[in-house]
């Protein structure tokens, strides 16, 4: 009843994280920077310390008492996830809902399963799988078969993307991704995918606090919620200092005050971006309490979002126009992905 109960949260988390996207479709008239960093603002600064302040007592004693290793190396996994979470807009954006949360998510999801036993290498900790261990064990070399499956995947949905580049028009390919870019859009998602996996490490990097909460009697269900606000504020500092910087680049500062554009709207789609955003860790949060946040959490999590992320691609026809074959390849590249998903799941039960 609990692993249910842990892939139905994930299920949700990733629902809401593969559709986060799509309220800054609604947003008119602003620069990519503005919007982003405005959703973000909802994301990493507005909404974690409000679901902290519901759901763990007094958050703001144990995040000050903590340890400042604790603290610092959360935070810091934060600024190395906030990257990532940048260039999976900027993937997004280039590639499509599809092709752009497949290459992202099919990084994000095989080092994503790896850093953890990594880092408990270098950082024994009693009852942690290193990596050592995972070579050493048959549910290990599952999981590391997994992960080469997975890359697979994520080279054949790459090529779906260089089939359909080369099938359509640049007028085509721009009707439903006005910026396509594939030769930028793969580079960002490579980097977006490899970098985003260091939130499941920012998550292990702040188990001290999500203990303590639980020691101070909060509900396990909620107990990463503290650890998400120092978490979240890596991920602000990186995207705000970016954003602000493309601001200053573009020229782009008076979309916040530009009456030609419907701003009340602008923040409102922007909020619920951000909102989304944020909610996908809010459940993760409560699937990872089930499950515990081993690799079975991890991929869960991501392949629910490539699924989501995928049928918003279908609904905005971001394939209509290209062969028979090209299609097919698309698809192929998915389910190699998910097959992946599954190898480490079965790998992480052994």
């Amino acid at each position: 009843m609990q692993a249910l109960l842990g892939i139905i949260y994930h299920t949700i988390g990733g629902g809401f994280s593969g559709s986060f996207y799509m309220p800054f479709n609604k947003v008119r008239g602003w620069a990519w920077e503005s919007y982003w960093i405005v959703g973000g603002l909802f994301s990493w600064l507005i909404v974690p310390p409000l679901a902290a302040y519901l759901t763990i007592p007094d958050f703001t004693s144990i995040i000050a008492s903590a340890d400042m290793s604790t603290t610092s190396i959360t935070f810091l996994m934060g600024l190395l996830w906030g990257i990532g979470g940048l260039t999976y807009g900027l993937g997004v954006r280039f590639l499509g809902m599809s092709l752009g949360n497949s290459v992202v998510l099919g990084f994000c999801s095989a080092f994503g399963a790896l850093v953890p036993s990594i880092y408990y290498n270098i950082n024994p900790v009693p009852g942690r799988t290193s990596f050592t261990d995972m070579l050493g064990s048959q549910g290990g070399q599952l999981v590391l078969l997994g992960v080469l499956v997975c890359l697979i995947g994520i080279g054949i949905s790459g090529r779906a993307g260089m089939l359909k580049e080369a099938e359509l028009s640049e007028e085509a390919q721009k009707a439903s991704i006005k910026e396509f870019s594939l030769t930028k859009g793969l580079i960002i998602a490579v980097i977006s995918g490899i970098l985003s996996a260091f939130f499941n490490y920012g998550i292990e990097a702040g188990k001290p606090l999500a203990d303590q909460a639980v020691r101070q009697g909060s509900d396990p269900l909620f107990q990463n919620n503290v650890t998400y606000v120092v978490l979240l504020w890596g991920g602000l500092t990186t995207n705000f200092l970016w954003c602000m910087y493309l601001n200053a680049r573009n020229g782009t500062f008076g979309d916040y005050t530009n009456s030609r554009t419907p701003i009340a709207s602008n923040i409102l789609f922007a909020g619920i971006a951000g909102t989304m955003w944020f909610l996908q860790f809010f459940f993760y949060g409560m699937g990872e309490s089930k499950l515990g946040n081993g690799a079975s959490s991890w991929i869960t999590h991501m392949a629910t979002i490539i699924l989501t992320a995928n049928l918003w691609g279908l609904y905005l026809k971001e394939w209509s126009g290209v062969s028979s074959r090209t299609f097919r390849t698309f698809v192929a590249g998915i389910v190699v992905i998910l097959i992946s998903i599954v190898l480490v799941g079965i790998g992480n039960s052994l």
